[in-house]
């Protein structure tokens, strides 16, 4: 399927590995111009070569911690000419209600709120003059689902689709959308370290742990990230400019949701 995506120019956050990593992929391959961002520039000089030498497109990197002013600073630089953002960020660790003091909340709502708030800032006005723009943030599927030690990473989260939601409706009419992923359970580092964390505290087997969450997953398994990259890209496509906020959770139907 021709997503009608090609020649567009691309920014996706922390993109490096994991989730964001196959976002990235599945946009170069439908043509899109790629500027992908992380803090390892080794891994992102390894991923730029390995992407423009199976789609040849031209991928540019940005070497940037997202979560300081510099690194925010030098991905804002890039945003006067992007058509497709992909907003993306590490979580907080989990940790205890009970244990999480003002700096541990600050940091994660700044990075999981206030973070891609101002990206998307930077980009609408552009995509609004242009009369198109798609905007998909990757958030979590705690954004409808308690998680317990995950508090800091639902309210963040939470508060950044309630803010996006006006904003979507607000620009709709320029053909520019705003949607959120809301991933459960992928096959990543992320996802690998969060259940050893989880089994460690329960006293039990990683191993074990997962066992019992893939025996709980109507899906009977984990995702697999370039299933979750096939979904950012069709959201991003121009057949997607009837969709906009909207909270697309992909977890293989572990959510008990009615609607």
């Amino acid at each position: 399927m021709d997503l009608g995506i090609a020649g567009r120019t691309v920014l996706v956050c922390a993109s490096s590995k994991g989730l964001g990593r196959a976002c990235a992929w599945e946009l170069a391959r439908a043509g899109c111009t790629l500027i992908i961002n992380g803090r390892d520039e080794g891994a992102l000089d390894r991923e730029a070569e390995a992407i423009a030498r199976e789609t040849g497109v031209a991928v540019r990197i940005v070497v940037a911690d997202q979560n300081s002013e510099e690194g925010l600073g030098a991905l804002l630089a890039c945003c006067g000419s992007i058509d497709i953002l992909v907003n993306n960020n590490g979580g907080p660790p989990a940790r205890a209600f009970r244990d999480v003091d003002a700096g541990w909340l600050e940091a994660g709502v700044h990075s999981n709120m206030i973070v891609p708030i101002r990206l998307v800032q930077a980009v609408l006005d552009g995509m609004v003059e242009r009369r198109f723009g798609r905007i998909v943030c990757i958030t979590s599927v705690a954004v409808k689902q308690v998680l317990p030690g995950l508090e800091v990473s639902s309210a963040a989260r939470t508060g950044l689709t309630g803010f996006l939601a006006g904003v979507a409706r607000g620009v709709a009419h320029a053909n520019v959308t705003i949607n959120s992923l809301l991933p459960g359970a992928f096959a990543t580092a992320r996802s690998q370290s969060m259940l050893e964390a989880t089994a460690k505290a329960q006293g039990i087997a990683p191993e074990e742990l997962q066992r019992q969450a893939l025996a709980a997953n109507p899906s009977r398994r984990m995702g697999r990230p370039e299933e979750f990259g096939a979904a950012c890209a069709f959201l991003c496509s121009a057949q997607a400019g009837y969709i906009t906020g909207q909270n697309l959770v992909i977890d293989g139907g572990a959510f008990p949701a009615v609607i």
